[in-house]
């Protein structure tokens, strides 16, 4: 073999150096493919610490073993020990091999979901690969994983929930367990299952959660957080919730876990541990405890995502594309198909003119008569291309036809840095899933104004804010549901003469913008008005 270098030669072998090399060798596609995020080596020399506090610790498992990164944190500290590492990357594999040669480190080329089930480990330490259920063929794996551990999984699960899990479940008695694994499944609708695993096991011991604003590993945006476990049976355990924000926090909270069991962060019992609600509220103020006369979102409506085409570049149409078709205003429906589309709050047919003079992409294919020759023609031409043969077209029948979503008076953004976007859809046009639909109920829609005047306040997107989701850089992200389980000013606590004074305040504001001529000032006051109704 190549790349023979004596380990005490080798001035690299306890850096990050070798992860470093790989990524400019390797393109962020190949990286991609396998979920390939490299843990740095502080945060590496962090979690081995937690590992061999375990004096009994001799055979150490790392489902998910890259280049070796942890095992050679780990032989850092002791030289001898017993390390044995999946990986299915192959080419992976063959470079590990060669930088571990003279250790006892055994490697296996093979996918840890569905092997070593038997084993039992003092020591498990890991950085799982990263991949949303689009992103993979999840069903097998939750397959795997649910009647291994006779648990019931949702569709949605992320694969790193999925060796999470597992590596929970294979922690010998007295045994320690770290993973460093995004935050997201403790805020989202699909880890209350993973939760519910995790506290029935009553292993988790600490939740470490890095501050959103600081990425942790580059390509990857995602909030990133190191659990430990320590399967010890104390009885009335608890989790602690610790922040961190920056580097020189986690190398001083090394030296406090020395002192386990004792108290550094913020404790909850077990038993007061809740797997439905979002774990954010552990460690994070929450904005909506503050305030007063607050309701849920679902009192005056719903948010549902915008529409899924599964095929944007096919089902999506601007002028030119339509005269080269020749298809039919009739069989286009005016449809907003990116966030970049929308400048501002207010969105009016004057907008949606411009954006239709200057070529854009606004109209999507509605193909409700395949009996007209040119709508016909085109579906065939998506049937040559397999468009039809994607994903979500797969799933409808017939597969060229849109989903029934009508025009929603109010969108609101996906993805955000500076806040939650509220968009007045005054031009009563759909779309794409670039936004999201908020549809009022029959008995508020006649206060679509005043709902839309409090969404616009700073009050309304603070308190959205406990419910959010992190992928780190700042970047935010709200599912509908999300949305739809967050809290809202009640406005029937808005008396008369109140809601006169936000109407006019609103319609100056609205009138400002429309003529570009925006007075934030009047955001001010709509702020200050909001805020007297929910400190009353």
């Amino acid at each position: 073999m190549s790349f023979k270098i004596p380990v005490h030669e080798n001035k690299s072998f306890h850096t990050d150096i070798p992860e470093k090399e790989y990524c400019k060798k390797t393109t962020l596609e190949y990286r991609k493919k396998y979920a390939q995020f490299f843990t740095p080596y502080p945060i590496a020399k962090f979690m081995v610490h937690w590992i061999l506090q375990n004096k009994d610790c001799k055979n150490i498992l790392d489902p998910a073993f890259g280049l070796g990164i942890f095992a050679r944190a780990l032989l850092e500290i002791d030289p001898k020990i017993c390390i044995k590492g999946y990986d299915i990357d192959s080419d992976m594999i063959v470079k590990a091999s060669k930088i571990m040669e003279g250790h006892k480190v055994m490697l296996h080329n093979k996918d840890y979901i569905y092997n070593d089930w038997g084993n039992k480990y003092s020591g498990i330490i890991c950085n799982p690969p990263y991949q949303k259920f689009h992103d993979y063929d999840n069903k097998p794996a939750l397959k795997e994983v649910e009647e291994k551990l006779s648990c019931s999984l949702s569709g949605f699960t992320n694969l790193y929930t999925l060796f999470l899990i597992k590596s929970v479940h294979q922690l010998k008695e007295g045994g320690r367990a770290a993973y460093i694994v995004p935050s997201e499944f403790m805020n989202s609708d699909y880890g209350t299952n993973i939760k519910s695993f995790i506290k029935q096991t009553g292993a988790l011991r600490y939740v470490i959660v890095f501050d959103f604003e600081e990425n942790v590993f580059d390509g990857a945006l995602t909030t990133s957080s190191i659990l430990l476990f320590s399967n010890d049976n104390r009885t009335e355990a608890s989790v602690e919730f610790i922040v961190i924000k920056s580097a020189d926090e986690l190398a001083a909270l090394k030296y406090k876990l020395k002192d386990y069991p004792s108290s550094i962060g913020k404790q909850v019992y077990f038993s007061d541990l809740k797997p439905q609600v979002k774990w954010r509220s552990y460690y994070q103020d929450l904005n909506s405890v503050k305030y007063k006369n607050i309701v849920p979102f679902t009192t005056y409506g719903k948010v549902v995502r915008g529409i899924a085409t599964g095929a944007n570049s096919y089902f999506a149409f601007n002028i030119d594309k339509q005269k080269k078709h020749e298809i039919g205003d009739k069989f286009l429906l005016p449809c907003i198909t990116k966030a970049n589309q929308v400048s501002g709050p207010f969105f009016t047919q004057n907008h949606y003119q411009a954006l239709k003079k200057g070529g854009k992409n606004i109209f999507l294919l509605n193909a409700r008569d395949t009996a007209d020759k040119n709508v016909k023609r085109y579906i065939e031409l998506g049937e040559a291309n397999n468009i039809h043969k994607k994903y979500l077209t797969s799933h409808r029948n017939p597969w060229y036809i849109l989903e029934n979503r009508p025009p929603a008076p109010i969108w609101v953004s996906v993805f955000n840095r500076k806040g939650l976007r509220f968009i007045r859809n005054e031009a009563g046009i759909s779309n794409l899933t670039t936004f999201h639909c908020i549809y009022l109920n029959m008995f508020s829609s006649n206060r679509a104004d005043l709902f839309f005047a409090y969404l616009l306040t700073d009050i309304s997107k603070r308190i959205f804010n406990d419910n959010r989701r992190e992928y780190g850089n700042g970047l935010k992200k709200f599912e509908p549901n999300d949305l739809n389980l967050s809290h809202v000013v009640d406005l029937d606590k808005i008396d008369s003469n109140e809601e006169l004074e936000i109407i006019k305040t609103f319609d100056e504001y609205r009138e400002g913008v429309l003529n570009t001529s925006e007075d934030t000032k009047l955001l001010g006051k709509l702020n200050e008005l909001f805020l007297s109704v929910l400190m009353k």
